[in-house]
């Protein structure tokens, strides 16, 4: 089991459609944290910046772009891009400097101005992308990508239209809680399945938005949280950033095409279910130890694809754990008490590090409306393009 750092403080700017910069969003998300640590900039000894492709080059060196806005002080500085991944490695890269005795003290924040619209490559032409190959070769953009993944739960597990219009249901109901949220509305089955068709079986209401906004979160090393007067602070106590292994049977876009198992005999461990094993087995705990759960909810679908490999149920029951009201709060394991992406969006680089920060506010019996009773540990679950895992466990 790998050494806990602790969660001192935790800050975000609301999602929404701001216009502004994503500087300024990480920036608000950065004083909210410092202000809920009891700690001002200067004490920060390392700040690990989680990048944006969208920001020019300042979103490239995130990092020392927040460091220049909140004004320079000398703070070491880290810069990491993982796509959607891209928060859990900042704060996988924050954790290692405080083990590793470099600070005592960390910030790490994520921010971004999403554009309108599905996400798409960067311009130019890139054949050896497989990014860009699968829009110009496929035509997959990420909604198609979506509902390839909910029409293979269709067909193998039975699962249904309606089934993927319950999570929306779930999810807004708690996202009408949430002041950071962008999408505050309760919405029905019926209002999902009135809203358009965007990428059959799914519609408009089953896929999150683009989104705008921030969040960042202050680590510590256990002794220097005591040393400030947190006597029981909520604690890392796992990171998760494993990759896939080969053969990988099921496709993973942008990847076009699957790993040959003729020839290897598949693991028989999907992709996501090992960045969730990984993390348990570092944190020392199992799917029955937690109070709640954040995932990566791109689409009411993926979210019952996250039951099963976080090892909430067996393959193909996920749909069946969120009939029985296990996910729900409440239920055995609350699933997205946030309110999750379908009630947020897509700010790509903070949604990992807001995560956490929903574990923390959960941990903490901060979460007002939304608190999950006798919540003590909590886990976030993520995936980054070209295969990077993303999962934090957080514990009090």
């Amino acid at each position: 089991m790998t050494a806990e750092v602790a969660v001192l403080g935790a800050g975000m700017h609301p999602w929404g459609k701001w216009g502004r910069g994503f500087v300024a969003y990480g920036v608000a998300a950065a004083r909210a944290a410092l202000a809920d640590a009891g700690l001002g900039w200067r004490d920060v000894g390392s700040i690990v910046g989680a990048d944006t492709v969208r920001g020019g080059y300042p979103g490239y060196v995130a990092g020392a772009t927040f460091a220049k806005a909140l004004g320079w002080q000398g703070a070491r500085v880290t810069s990491v891009y993982a796509a959607c991944a891209s928060g859990a490695q900042a704060i996988n890269a924050a954790r290692a400097q405080i083990l590793a005795g470099l600070a005592d003290v960390v910030l790490v924040v994520g921010a971004d101005a999403a554009p309108k619209g599905f996400f798409r490559p960067a311009g130019g032409d890139r054949p050896d992308d497989p990014d860009w190959l699968r829009f110009r070769v496929l035509g997959a953009t990420n909604p198609a990508y979506f509902g390839l993944y909910a029409r293979r739960r269709m067909a193998l597990h039975g699962d249904t239209a309606e089934d993927f219009a319950q999570v929306k249901v779930k999810n807004s109901a708690m996202g009408a809680l949430n002041p950071n949220a962008r999408y505050r509305k309760r919405v029905t089955a019926e209002e999902v399945a009135a809203s358009a068709v965007v990428a059959d079986p799914l519609r408009l209401l089953d896929i999150c938005a683009t989104s705008d906004g921030g969040a960042a979160l202050v680590l510590s090393s256990l002794e220097f949280a005591r040393r400030h007067g947190a006597a029981d602070p909520v604690r890392i106590r796992a990171v998760s950033t494993v990759t896939p292994r080969y053969p990988n049977t099921v496709l993973d876009l942008p990847d076009i095409a699957t790993d040959s198992a003729a020839a290897v005999e598949p693991c028989g461990e999907p992709f996501r279910a090992s960045i969730a094993r990984a993390a348990y087995e570092e944190a020392g705990v199992g799917p029955e130890d937690l109070s709640l759960a954040e995932v990566y909810d791109l689409s009411t679908a993926l979210e019952l694809q996250w039951y099963e490999d976080l090892g909430f149920c067996g393959d193909g029951e996920g749909a069946k754990l969120l009939r029985e009201g296990a996910t729900a709060p409440g239920g055995r394991v609350p699933v997205n008490p946030s309110g999750g992406l379908a009630s947020f969006g897509e700010a790509v680089p903070a949604q990992a590090i807001a995560q956490v920060c929903e574990l923390t506010w959960q941990l903490r019996g901060q979460a007002g409306d939304r608190q999950i009773a006798h919540a003590r540990v909590g886990i976030t679950a993520n995936q980054g393009l070209f295969g990077h895992g993303s999962a934090v466990i957080a514990v009090r």
